[in-house]
């Protein structure tokens, strides 16, 4: 059994890398929107980043069920979850309503992030999703499109998290809107590989001198795990993958070679641009960089969000450049669930069916359904 503190220690690395891949993300996705160059004042999230919250929101809550009742379709959870933004958002209220509060009672949308105000803000456009749910009326089959958008994949990253058991969790995610397979097939590969930026060893470093290579072993790793754990992954994808990489160490930051890896606002795209841009600046110092790199891609914002995800898992929260993050405006938010995240995997503060919680606030925050 670990030493408390050594458990301390590897629950802060943990934490730091989870921030990471949730505030890259999102610093990826406004830079990009921005075609890399940075705003003035307060940085605004986008679509993918709203999704992104309530996609990290569901799988907590999902699995504040299963804590409790020891069963849990995780995937109608984060349906929940998708539902709730899509209510903030106005659509589709009142199909909303009859699926999930159709006698009035209680409070609804319930749980804190029905209180943020920008995640009731319209921040782009994102069809496939906003076609599919406004489809709920008809039932989980009926509703996804015939998509393969980048959303399928942007806003599934949270699910990292949960290890190689959120292989299908994702697949779920990303087809209850997006019905191509290639759609669904670049969600899983995106977030095996992002897991694997979450979990890859670090070795000992002085504090003056950042390790730069963990990204490039990360994904090395990833790439070579990918066929055990991605069922139905196809030797083409995997070629493309790992020529993605590839051609990042012999041809770094390219922009013909991003514009053919990413011609389209597609999540095939999305995944082998952000792969190359990421791979192409591996030095955590050098973040900044890689995102206005990526955002010169078709679609900036889906390549430069997969991109600071990646480089967020790999190195962590505390090298991301702060002067960006804090004028973030759902910073706070972010780093909240991503705390939250791997604080309910890892202790459970609510408890459990025959476990008491130690925080008596959790469910109220996250409602096991």
């Amino acid at each position: 059994m670990p030493e408390p503190k050594d458990h301390q220690r590897a629950l802060f690395t943990r934490q730091s890398r989870v921030r990471g891949l949730m505030l890259g993300l999102a610093l990826g996705e406004t830079l990009g929107a921005a075609r890399g160059t940075v705003p003035a004042g307060v940085l605004r999230a986008g679509v993918a980043t709203q999704l992104a919250c309530f996609t990290a929101e569901g799988v907590i809550r999902a699995q504040v069920r299963l804590q409790h009742k020891g069963i849990c379709h995780a995937p109608g959870v984060v349906l929940h979850a998708y539902s709730r933004w899509a209510y903030l958002q106005g659509i589709a209220r009142e199909k909303m309503l009859a699926r999930w509060n159709p006698h009035g009672t209680g409070r609804w949308p319930d749980g804190w992030l029905a209180d943020v105000p920008a995640l009731a803000e319209r921040r782009g456009s994102a069809p496939a999703t906003v076609t599919a749910l406004s489809r709920i009326d008809e039932g989980e089959k009926a509703m996804p499109t015939p998509s393969r958008g980048a959303h399928a994949l942007t806003r599934g990253l949270p699910v990292a998290v949960a290890g190689v058991e959120g292989v299908a969790l994702v697949d779920a995610l990303a087809g209850l809107t997006h019905g191509d397979p290639a759609a669904r097939a670049a969600a899983v590969h995106a977030t095996l590989l992002a897991r694997h930026c979450l979990n890859h060893p670090a070795p000992e470093r002085t504090p003056y001198t950042p390790y730069a290579g963990i990204l490039t072993e990360a994904l090395e790793a990833g790439l070579a795990a990918l066929p055990s754990e991605a069922r139905d992954l196809t030797d083409d994808q995997h070629d493309r993958l790992t020529s993605a990489v590839r051609e990042a160490a012999a041809r770094p930051a390219d922009r013909a070679v991003l514009a053919r890896l990413a011609p389209d606002a597609t999540a095939p795209a999305a995944l082998l641009g952000g792969l190359y841009a990421a791979a192409s600046f591996p030095r955590p110092a050098d973040l900044p960089a890689a995102l206005a790199f990526a955002a010169t891609a078709s679609a900036g914002d889906c390549v430069a969000c997969v991109t600071g995800a990646l480089l967020g898992a790999a190195h962590g929260a505390g090298l991301l450049p702060a002067g960006l993050v804090a004028r973030h405006e759902l910073a706070w938010v972010l780093d909240t669930l991503a705390r939250d995240l791997v604080l309910e995997f890892d202790d459970s503060p609510s408890g459990g069916e025959y476990v008491r919680g130690w925080d008596p606030d959790w469910w109220n925050r996250y409602p096991g359904w």
